[in-house]
């Protein structure tokens, strides 16, 4: 596989999902995934787990026959621009993913644009996620800028377009222009709902080419690259996942 990572899935700790932990480990060593986040949703999208579930995610292992699972969430931006996760659950977790869901009502592209620059210079968060949905239009440029300055990766949704957030193709292409131009980080994430849609980035390697963007660019193509920018973001580094990659 070109990508080993795949950092945004759900399971049924959402009740809109349909595949438990064990579901995506026994998948992704089926298809050669080496490393997955489960990130499911924070606590304002109706069916989400509570804020506890994300306080007590240690207990999963980080490495479950051979497959790394990073610890995460993908949390929901509000209209003051915080997050609905609370510090102290936050700084529990390996990864922090956030984005606009339909816990806030669509406002305009000004708005949705000084909101994710709060978000992205809060500190807390390493990911934002599906910056093409049509229905928050964005000032792309303004938010990929601070994303860069702010050490942020962008994601590119492969679900956007096909299973949820239609029309999202061009902008999704829009963005990953952007990116080349600007130099940001980019992540990919299949934004599964069910194991079997794990690692599954045709979506995203359309906007990709389509882009003309670099794989290099990407941090998925390597467990490595995903540990190293985590701890670029002041993460501590995950000892076991380490000397698991890295042994030598």
């Amino acid at each position: 596989m070109r990508f080993l990572v795949d950092l945004h899935t759900h399971t049924v700790a959402s009740d809109h999902a349909y595949s438990t932990v064990n579901d995506y480990v026994l998948q992704a060593d089926k298809i050669g995934i080496s490393m997955f986040a489960t990130t499911d949703h924070g606590p304002d999208v109706e069916d989400a787990p509570h804020p506890w579930h994300f306080g007590n995610l240690r207990v999963i292992p980080h490495i479950v026959d051979n497959i790394a699972i990073l610890r995460g969430v993908e949390a929901n931006i509000r209209a003051d621009g915080s997050l609905d996760l609370e510090d102290r659950y936050l700084q529990r977790l390996d990864i922090v993913l956030a984005g606009f869901h339909p816990s806030l009502a669509p406002i305009d592209a000004e708005t949705h644009t000084k909101l994710a620059i709060k978000v992205i210079e809060s500190g807390k968060v390493d990911i934002f996620t599906h910056l093409g949905n049509p229905q928050y239009p964005l000032d792309y440029r303004k938010v990929l800028e601070c994303a860069k300055a702010n050490n942020v990766a962008i994601e590119i949704n492969s679900s956007s377009g096909i299973n949820t957030r239609m029309g999202s193709h061009d902008n999704c292409v829009t963005v990953a222009k952007l990116c080349k131009e600007i130099g940001n980080t980019v992540s990919l994430g299949s934004d599964a709902h069910v194991c079997y849609f794990l690692g599954n980035f045709k979506e995203a390697e359309k906007v990709i080419e389509e882009a003309e963007l670099s794989y290099l660019d990407v941090i998925n193509t390597s467990p490595v690259k995903v540990l190293d920018f985590l701890e670029s973001r002041g993460h501590a580094p995950i000892k076991s996942l380490r000397n698991f990659f890295t042994p030598f």
